[in-house]
């Protein structure tokens, strides 16, 4: 074979080779591109599903803190309210006690000015008066009223002389108890202090908690999970607590077929003092309503038991802090949310109009709000429906 010829042979073989060669080259790059790319959703899946179970592991911690500290807080002001009682009343005491003491030392300068005059007059009688008076008396028995009557003054004065050392001592008892009553007052001032720093530091764990909620929910997107979250968390407590009351139903008074409160429409007071600032059936965030009533109010506004029942839970919730709920009977709830105290424990029975907790801002609240809500069942109903009034006072 000539080199011509072997040229154009080798020529023809290296097409054919590149016709059979080349595609299936093609072919292995584009199998690793794909699987570089599958691989790169995969890792961005796997780091997607990383950062969400770390949101979620954060945000739980973030609502566990929210949690703590809004109770320590709670408890701080429980104790604060009960120092501030023990410092009124051991007031009123030393008041009482300083009181007596006045009226004691009177009385004691009462009697030693007396005790005084008695003595002068001794003095100038002198000694020996007596004897002389009954040895001068012609009369024996002027004489024996005479000596009587020294009988009497020396015995009067006798008894004037122990009264002036019982008051004397008394005044010394006194002393003591106003000194102890002074020391037992500037240790409770003292832990009253202590209690108010323990509240404050309670206020700046919550602070930070809530701002570390709030930039968690960066986005209205992240705000709507939030709030669908804290919904389907309360409808499931609801859902648990009426099983519970079915098991351990409350018998109201009268014990009407369906419970008395079915029939109270338009005829209850409304749970504390304040405004309106959402209503029931009002939009709230992307399709969610709201279920109940807020109501703005003051910090520590009485909250009260709009009609008499049970209460079925008294603890914190995420979305509406500390929260107390009273099953009215007859398959009816209510709920009063964010408050401060909560003054009544699961079991308790209470009448309309009771004390039950104090509002306050908890849950996450913006400022001191009451959440109010009626529930038939599992189902939420308008609240408004029961006042007689349209708005509560404020």
């Amino acid at each position: 074979m000539t080199g011509a010829r072997r040229l154009t042979a080798w020529a023809v073989g290296a097409l054919i080779a590149l016709i059979f060669i080349l595609p299936a080259a093609a072919r292995t790059s584009g199998r690793a591109r794909t699987e570089a790319q599958l691989k790169a959703v995969q890792a961005e899946i796997a780091n997607a599903h990383a950062r969400a179970r770390h949101d979620q592991a954060e945000r739980q911690r973030l609502t566990q803190a929210l949690r703590n500290a809004e109770l320590s807080e709670s408890a701080a002001r429980a104790t604060l309210q009960q120092l501030q009682g023990q410092v009124t009343r051991l007031s009123n005491q030393r008041a009482q006690l300083a009181a007596q003491k006045q009226q004691r030392e009177a009385e004691m300068a009462d009697d030693r000015q007396i005790l005084a005059g008695e003595l002068r007059a001794a003095y100038l009688i002198g000694r020996d008066e007596p004897l002389k008076l009954l040895l001068n008396q012609r009369d024996p028995a002027q004489a024996g009223r005479m000596l009587a009557y020294y009988g009497y003054f020396g015995r009067a004065r006798a008894k004037l002389l122990a009264r002036i050392s019982a008051e004397a001592a008394g005044l010394k008892s006194l002393d003591d108890q106003l000194a102890a009553e002074e020391q037992h007052l500037t240790a409770l001032e003292t832990q009253q202090s202590d209690t108010l720093g323990q509240l404050d530091g309670a206020r700046l764990e919550r602070s930070a908690a809530l701002a570390s909620l709030e930039a968690q929910s960066r986005t209205q997107t992240e705000r709507l999970r939030r709030l669908q979250r804290e919904r389907v968390g309360l409808e499931h407590l609801v859902r648990r607590l009426r099983s519970a009351a079915v098991r351990r139903p409350y018998a109201p008074p009268g014990g009407a077929a369906h419970g008395p409160f079915a029939r109270l429409r338009g005829t209850l007071a409304w749970p504390v003092a304040g405004r309106l600032a959402a209503s029931f059936g009002e939009s709230r965030a992307g399709g969610l309503t709201w279920e109940g009533d807020l109501i703005d109010t003051s910090r520590g506004a009485p909250v009260r038991a709009v009609s008499a029942g049970r209460v079925i839970f008294a603890n914190w919730l995420p979305g509406l802090g500390l929260l107390i709920i009273i099953d009215h009977g007859g398959g009816y709830m209510s709920l009063y949310g964010h408050n401060e105290r909560l003054y009544k424990k699961v079991g308790d029975e209470v009448s309309a109009g009771d004390l039950i907790a104090a509002a306050g801002d908890s849950g996450g609240s913006a400022r001191p709000q009451l959440y109010f809500g009626i529930r038939q069942g599992d189902r939420p109903v308008d609240p408004r429906l029961w006042f007689r009034t349209s708005a509560p006072r404020p």
